[in-house]
């Protein structure tokens, strides 16, 4: 084990830029600080001191011994106030898994009804479906959304329920979305650049029947795992694009966005998976309450 007594020692000593001036920083004798020196040599195996001129400079073993006993104190400086605050001020943590696929957006909207907790910290993770579902098993979050629901596995003891099936809009930049482009849709898809989500989505699998079933060919220039970045890019006059009407509210906060359309044959699902923990957690219970009554878009509790 290493021992911080005589890495502290060393520090000052680098940090003062010698022995005698570390003693007088320390009210020590300078026996003793340069014995814990050689301390902690001894216990490294190397040395970390050399003669420089009438002082003492680092060797490159020292140097790197410096660098990480500077970052180790620099921490330390911080643990009383930091264990002060959770103590005072305990934390509610929220560990939440979105799974490639879904729309963040939406994502967002469904958890706005948490994020005004006192002291909250909320954690997010993206990912495939499966490996989340692994981490949700192992405890590691407390909730999963995704857009499909945990398959059976008595392994995993994972439940879920579908929390929305939201209609689809559109929307593109005003360069664009103009009225005959409104008026026309969905046929202007045709004419105009379209932005879509990854083929790994399951919103993007509707749209696929929903174009197959009306017979449109929309000119594709772009593909998003990510619908905040999809808005973005839409933002910025690359083209029109899909969205959740569940998270169309934060498409709002993009200025020049206008919509073109909207799709009431095309809905995105977005299931809540969870773990026995996660099911008494307060916070989920609330994402859960709220998403159950949230009108004709909320999905009322349907058990998969």
């Amino acid at each position: 084990m290493l021992n911080y007594r005589h890495l502290y020692y060393f520090w000052m000593v680098g940090k003062e830029g010698g022995i005698a001036r570390a003693a007088e920083r320390l009210d020590m004798a300078i026996q003793t600080v340069s014995a814990q020196v050689r301390e902690l040599e001894k216990s490294l195996g190397h040395q970390l001191f050399k003669p420089a001129g009438r002082g003492i400079a680092l060797t490159e073993a020292g140097k790197v011994a410096y660098a990480r006993a500077e970052q180790i104190f620099e921490i330390g400086q911080t643990l009383a106030a930091q264990v002060h605050e959770a103590a005072t001020h305990p934390v509610v943590r929220l560990s939440v898994g979105l799974s490639d696929g879904i729309s963040k957006l939406a994502a967002h909207s469904l958890l706005a009804p948490v994020l005004d907790t006192p002291n909250l910290r909320l954690v997010c993770h993206e990912g495939e479906v499966e490996q989340l579902q692994s981490e949700l098993a192992l405890h590691h979050l407390d909730l999963v959304l995704a857009g499909q629901g945990a398959p059976p596995n008595p392994n995993l003891r994972l439940s879920s329920e579908r929390l929305v099936s939201s209609p689809v809009d559109w929307y593109g930049p005003s360069g664009l979305v103009g009225e005959d482009e409104a008026k026309s849709f969905p046929a202007s898809l045709e004419r105009l650049p379209v932005l879509l989500p990854t083929g790994h989505s399951m919103l993007r699998a509707s749209l696929e029947r929903w174009f197959l079933e009306l017979g449109l060919r929309p000119h594709v220039v772009g593909e998003f795992e990510d619908s905040a970045l999809m808005s973005v890019f839409a933002a910025r006059g690359l083209g029109v694009f899909p969205v959740s009407r569940l998270g169309s509210d934060d498409v709002g906060l993009m200025p020049g966005l206008r919509l073109l359309g909207r799709c009431e044959e095309v809905h995105e699902e977005i299931h809540a998976i969870r773990n026995r923990r996660g099911e008494n957690h307060p916070l989920v219970q609330r994402i859960l309450a709220v998403s159950a009554y949230a009108g004709p878009e909320g999905g009322a509790g349907v058990a998969t």
